[in-house]
């Protein structure tokens, strides 16, 4: 199974298309989302073409597809919008014998890691700059934002299969990083 793994759509119609068209070409079986889908939050500056309504209506047609963790922008009203469920805060994904602790990373992050077991990994969001370092053992793994990156970093998601994490540069297509938790990682 092909996953592609992103996260702070933040409302902006124009990355939530870059988004979906890279899902489509890269023939993913599932989006998981790592919450802040619809609403930009207080301390963001409004992301390009921010029209929420438009993005749920986007992504009405790869709902079916969906996996979605709940971020701190998330509101109940915007559960009500939304075409797929959004109710948790974390979810568990088994990858071999490890576990990765999926979530937004506004409560668990690596400076607040959650009860892991060195070998496992976290894959989370929230700080809008893609990342992987390791933090007491624990792989923490972060795609950055799909519409609001921070410090100069890309436009990027992630695209987990067969255990591999690719990070892809969304506007360009580039593959830009490559995580083999049973290899060694990659600078491209």
């Amino acid at each position: 199974m092909k996953l592609m793994i992103a996260s702070d759509i933040h409302g902006s119609v124009y990355y939530c298309d870059l988004m979906l068209k890279a899902f489509e070409k890269e023939a993913a079986d599932r989006l998981l989302l790592l919450g802040d889908i619809l609403y930009h939050g207080p301390r963001n500056d409004l992301p390009r073409d921010y029209e929420p309504r438009k993005v749920a209506e986007l992504l009405k047609g790869v709902s079916e597809k969906i996996f979605c963790v709940r971020g701190n922008c998330d509101a109940d009203v915007d559960l009500m919008v939304l075409p797929f469920r959004m109710s948790a805060d974390c979810a568990l994904l088994p990858i071999g014998d490890k576990i990765v602790y999926v979530t937004h990373g506004h409560i668990y992050n690596p400076d607040n890691l959650p009860q892991l077991a060195a070998g496992d990994m976290l894959l989370y969001g929230h700080t809008h700059l893609p990342s992987l370092r390791e933090v007491n053992g624990i792989m923490c793994i972060n795609p950055g934002s799909v519409s609001l990156p921070k410090e100069d970093s890309r436009h990027s998601c992630i695209l987990l299969k067969d255990g591999i994490f690719v990070w892809k540069d969304l506007e360009t297509g580039e593959n830009y990083r490559h995580y083999d938790p049973l290899g060694e990682q990659k600078h491209q």
